[in-house]
């Protein structure tokens, strides 16, 4: 069973197994791990990919461990709704199928202008 990693400022905050094939959203809501800031966390989709409120990065690497992006993840990055500089790891967690290990890094700041972060 794949093992997901949730980070929070390159820390690890909780660790999960889930099936193969499970959407990243429902499993992380079902380990009680936030993926949202502030108001998202009751003014979002529910899940339909709408709202863009659940986007994560995936880390080191493990994006290949993914589906590969679906219409609506493709449509929204087109449209420029990922942080500037974090396209290819960016995906909406209410979108995302876990195919193997993920680390996950959650409510990610957004970076309008691809400059890196102040730490």
């Amino acid at each position: 069973m794949p093992k997901v990693k949730f980070l929070k400022d390159g820390k690890v905050t909780k660790e999960i197994e889930v099936a193969a094939g499970a959407n990243l959203r429902a499993e992380a809501l079902k380990a009680q791990v936030s993926l949202y800031a502030g108001l998202d966390a009751l003014l979002n989709c529910r899940g339909f990919g709408m709202c863009a409120t659940c986007v994560v990065y995936l880390k080191n690497g493990t994006a290949k461990n993914a589906a590969p992006r679906g219409f609506q993840e493709r449509i929204r990055a087109m449209m420029g709704f990922w942080d500037v500089g974090h396209e290819e790891e960016a995906r909406l967690a209410c979108k995302t199928t876990v195919q193997g290990d993920l680390d996950v890094e959650t409510t990610p700041p957004y970076n309008w202008f691809g400059e890196p972060a102040k730490k």
